[in-house]
């Protein structure tokens, strides 16, 4: 029976050191910015670990008129380009912090 208990408390202890864990990579995903790109870099956007847009870059050879919708969807590429690149790393530390533990579906930070 105490070996139940301590097994348990144990167990406890490890969760709360993978909250503090889970805590302080919300902490790193807030400073971390992440840069998309696409038309060969002609379009930057850059993204921080929340997958908010912080920055936007158009090259200047863009900006003509007939190319509006050329940039627009350079725009979009982009800033998907850096939100998979944000996702991509929030999955590699979570794994590094749950030692590959699967995690439920939908589960987020």
């Amino acid at each position: 029976m105490f070996d139940k208990l301590k097994d348990l408390g144990g167990l406890m202890q490890q969760a709360q050191q993978m909250q503090q864990k889970v805590q302080e990579l919300q902490a790193q995903l807030e400073r971390l910015e992440v840069v998309g790109s696409s038309g060969a870099g002609l379009v930057k956007v850059t993204v921080n670990g929340k997958n908010e847009t912080r920055r936007v870059e158009i090259d200047a050879s863009l900006f003509k008129p007939e190319e509006k919708g050329v940039v627009e969807d350079l725009i979009v590429a982009a800033a998907n380009d850096a939100r998979g690149k944000v996702e991509q790393t929030v999955q590699e530390q979570m794994r590094s912090i749950t030692g590959g533990l699967p995690l439920p579906p939908g589960f987020k930070l």
